[in-house]
């Protein structure tokens, strides 16, 4: 297979990535991968909104940036941050050009909701469902492009590399087309990561199944550059479900619209910590209800909305509230069990500010890249904005150079994939279990260096393991291979990192 421009990922940062070039390029052709549906992502799932400065009489870009800043523990890229957050109201009105709809007043004004670590109310949404109204409406306007060609249920597997004396350049991919059970080699211009971040490597994630890491341990094995890879999110109030991995977020914005965490006994316990309570950034709330959780010997801790206005919160949030009835919980009179889940990879591919990595002709955006925006710890709904951005970035930059660049020949050998037997199966899944039991929030924000070095050890066992058993095509080693070797890559970060104690990044690459 042949194409132009190879988009790996159907989220917002893919989706606005390809609707910009098919439109500059008309005679470009743009493939489009998932290794799932094209609507199963990161972007599905966000239910906040996006960040923008709309009211400019209390608030303002420097404030934004301020806010910014301070969440990241000021080890953002100053100039980066600068760049996103005023961009934010013209790529706003581009979703809105898009058929994107977001909630609005009666005068027709836009609905500004507030979140935890923003100092004026300035989030963006339609109701709790913003990722799914924006994902909705992107594919939407990218089946709007003949040039735009989707092809679902390929995984794909590595970049493939011409090496030359001083440059690496990526002139396509290796992918299982998993519909006819058969690798194929792609061959592109210009190769586009939007493959999403890794939260189910870890114990407990809000991330759906397809957030496993594969972009960042195809670019680290092709040599990329990785960077600050140990900052990973938790989200404080993800709800609560006993033995099981996945857990149901409870957005920023309920803490925003006044619900209060609690404990066990009813004591709002997060002033302890900051003064800023429930409205404290993420990675303080987390961190708070983890040595609470510590202290206490308790599961979980609440959130308490008993006292909102109901009819009003369900207008708000129909989704979370459907949700909680389904699990028996009834937020009028009952709490809320919550507790901290990986959310969001801070570090990735490093890009520079037209979104291209240090291989030649391929480029990164979204969760998977690492753009200096988000420092130490991303501000609520800076994500969205953050891959419209980059997106557009790199849009601007492909489109000016599509024309010059090659198409290169890949070997264009088909191997047929090999079904993983009942044995392996069985394999597989238990070295996944183990993966998600070592990688936790303790281990990587409170265990000593020799404790983070044990664990490394144990995994790269397993990655070595996994190679000797299970070598063979087939999309599940795979992804198992790219967790495993993200993982590693999240601990190796952490282990060199000096920011704990000297507030420095450490920039780690293979």
């Amino acid at each position: 297979m042949k194409t132009d421009v190879l988009v790996i990922g159907s989220g917002i940062a893919g989706l606005s990535f390809a609707i910009k070039v098919a439109a500059a390029k008309p005679d470009a052709i743009i493939h489009v991968l998932t290794k799932s549906n094209n609507d199963v992502g990161n972007t599905t799932k966000a239910q906040g909104g996006i960040a923008v400065v709309l009211d400019k009489i209390r608030d303002s870009f420097e404030q934004h940036i301020e806010d910014t800043m301070k969440a990241g523990k000021g080890i953002n890229d100053p100039e980066v941050v600068k760049l996103v957050i005023s961009q934010a109201p013209e790529r706003l009105y581009e979703l809105i050009n898009w058929g994107t709809s977001f909630d609005a007043n009666e005068l027709g004004e836009l609905e500004l909701g507030l979140e935890g670590g923003h100092s004026q109310k300035r989030i963006v949404h339609h109701q709790d469902l913003t990722g799914k109204e924006m994902e909705t409406k992107l594919l939407q306007k990218a089946a709007s492009y003949s040039n735009i060609i989707f092809c679902d249920h390929y995984f794909v597997t590595d970049l493939i590399l011409k090496k030359e004396e001083s440059t690496t350049t990526c002139i396509g991919v290796r992918a299982i087309d998993r519909q006819k059970a058969e690798v194929v080699s792609i061959s592109s211009r210009v190769t586009f990561l939007a493959t999403g971040g890794s939260g189910r490597i870890f114990q407990n994630t809000t991330n759906p199944s397809v957030a496993t890491g594969d972009g960042i341990a195809m670019a680290y094995r092709a040599g990329a550059e990785i960077l600050n890879m140990n900052f990973i999110q938790f989200h404080p109030t993800a709800l609560y479900t006993k033995n099981q991995h996945s857990l149901f977020l409870i957005s920023e914005a309920v803490r925003g619209f006044g619900a209060y965490v609690i404990d066990s006994a009813g004591n709002r316990f997060l002033f302890k910590y900051d003064a800023n309570g429930e409205l404290a950034t993420r990675d303080i709330v987390s961190e708070a209800i983890m040595k609470e959780l510590q202290q206490s010997g308790k599961e979980s801790v609440f959130l308490d909305c008993r006292h909102l206005e109901a009819e009003a919160f369900k207008s708000h949030f129909p989704t979370i509230v459907q949700y909680c009835l389904d699990e028996g919980i009834d937020f009028k009179k009952d709490l809320l069990p919550i507790v901290p889940a990986a959310h969001y990879q801070c570090g990735g591919i490093q890009v520079d500010k037209f979104a291209r990595t240090s291989i030649n002709k391929l480029y990164a955006s979204g969760e998977c890249a690492h753009t200096g925006l988000h420092g130490a710890n991303r501000l609520a709904s800076n994500s969205l904005l953050e891959a419209l951005v980059f997106s557009h970035q790199a849009a601007g930059n492909v489109v000016e150079k599509l024309d010059s660049i090659p198409l290169e020949e890949c070997e264009q050998e088909v191997i047929f994939q090999i079904d993983v037997s009942k044995e392996e199966s069985d394999i597989l899944n238990n070295f996944e279990k183990e993966l998600n039991r070592l990688m936790s929030y303790n281990l990587l924000y409170t265990s000593e260096e020799n404790e983070k070095q044990r664990v490394l050890s144990k995994l790269k066992f397993l990655d070595e393991k996994i190679e000797k058993l299970c070598k063979n095509s087939n999309p599940e080693f795979f992804e198992l291979k790219n967790m495993i070797q993200t993982a590693m890559i999240v601990l190796e970060h952490a282990i060199k990192s000096k920011f704990l104690n000297k507030k420095e990044t450490h920039k780690f690459s293979n």
